[in-house]
């Protein structure tokens, strides 16, 4: 399997492409009063274009992209994955593979990459740091079918042992935190798993206590206010690209909401709390790559795996770590309820921070990632 270097393109004439349907774009009427409680909020997404067309630079932000070593990685016969391939000068460093999900992108990590590889204090751990990207997302290649996350978990454990590591640590969220908990059944190669999403769930999610009860109450609001998107992508996905192909606004619109209501705001249906800067680079990575659509399949796939539950009498007995934001869409139920499923070894309640940890909160993300391994020996 070939391990091959990566420069990332800037994909001029996709670019060109884009500005051209931005500047065309044509506002439409919302319903008086409206923030973000109906979907994306007009006065947002005008500052945003305006920003979009004067001041951001696409070019140095691939530029910055590329700050960090780069890889296109054989996986499976004339399949291969993008991944970011950090490696430390520690010799004591452990590999680890840390999993973004959707809509997000290798460059959550940005902030805390550098720092897991060659850590400022001499005592913490360090690592040989792994970054994909999803199949179909950004520069890893689009599957032929609609691919769910336990196949994926398997291909990123054969993306660690194709980069040469044996034994490795996992951390992620979102989608990277359902692969996580398969890549715990099902991996001979991973050493402990660190999760900030409750993904991949109990058999048994039964509510016997008044906190489990509460969460199960939250989570069935969750599921019908906040997870239209999932059952749309979930099922007719291709019908959804026939709009947002042809639709940077549309796309930057269907991720900018999210960034707003899956994370943690002093008040309810504000403006994203990331920099447009920030914001826009994870937008144009999904249209210059032209990703937009096949990113979505991994949802179709899910449902043609059979879902997100562990198998009935299964366990997780792997080492787990969890890293519990308070405002995150699969924010984890009471302990009780996860350790029907997963071993675990650490639990942190965070004080704040929502669903993008690496972005809203990467110190904190850090620290508690750090404190696991530390707990491992």
């Amino acid at each position: 399997m070939s391990v091959t270097p990566f420069i990332v393109p800037a994909n001029p004439e996709e670019a060109a492409w884009v500005r051209q349907r931005v500047e065309s774009f044509r506002f439409f009427e919302e319903p008086e009063g409206h923030q973000w409680e109906h979907g994306a909020n007009r006065a947002y997404m005008e500052q945003l274009r305006d920003h979009w067309l004067t001041r951001f630079d696409w070019p140095a932000a691939v530029e910055r992209i590329n700050r960090f070593p780069h890889f296109r990685v054989e996986v499976d016969p004339s399949f291969h994955l993008h991944c970011i391939h950090r490696r430390s000068t520690r010799p004591d460093a452990r590999p680890l593979l840390i999993a973004h999900g959707w809509p997000g992108s290798v460059m959550e990590f940005e902030a805390i990459i550098d720092r897991l590889a060659e850590p400022e204090d001499p005592q913490a751990p360090a690592f040989h740091v792994v970054a994909p990207s999803l199949p179909g997302y950004a520069w890893s290649d689009k599957p032929r079918q609609p691919m769910g996350p336990r196949a994926v978990a398997g291909m990123y454990d054969r993306l660690m042992g194709v980069l040469g590591y044996d034994r490795y640590v996992y951390q992620g969220g979102d989608w990277g935190s359902v692969i996580g908990g398969w890549i715990g059944l099902d991996s001979r190669r991973v050493e402990a798993i660190h999760l900030n999403g409750y993904g991949l769930r109990s058999a048994d999610m039964s509510a016997n206590t008044p906190e489990e009860k509460q969460w199960l109450g939250w989570a069935t609001m969750i599921r019908a206010t906040e997870t239209g998107y999932l059952v749309l992508q979930g099922t007719k996905p291709q019908s959804l690209g026939f709009a947002m192909m042809d639709s940077p606004m549309g796309v930057a619109a269907w991720l900018a909401e999210k960034y707003c209501g899956w994370s943690d705001t002093n008040a309810r249906h504000i403006e994203p709390p990331f920099p447009l800067d920030t914001l826009l680079t994870t937008i144009m990575i999904y249209l210059s790559t032209r990703s937009f659509l096949s990113a979505t399949w991994i949802y179709r796939g899910m449902f043609l795996e059979g879902g997100f539950s562990i198998p009935d009498g299964r366990r997780i007995e792997v080492p787990t770590g969890v890293a519990a934001f308070p405002r995150d869409l699969l924010a984890f139920p009471p302990r009780s309820m996860v350790e029907r499923g997963y071993n675990v070894t650490h639990w942190t309640d965070m004080p704040r921070g929502g669903h993008f940890a690496g972005l809203e909160e990467p110190e904190l993300l850090l620290a508690d990632l750090r404190d696991f391994v530390r707990q491992l020996g």
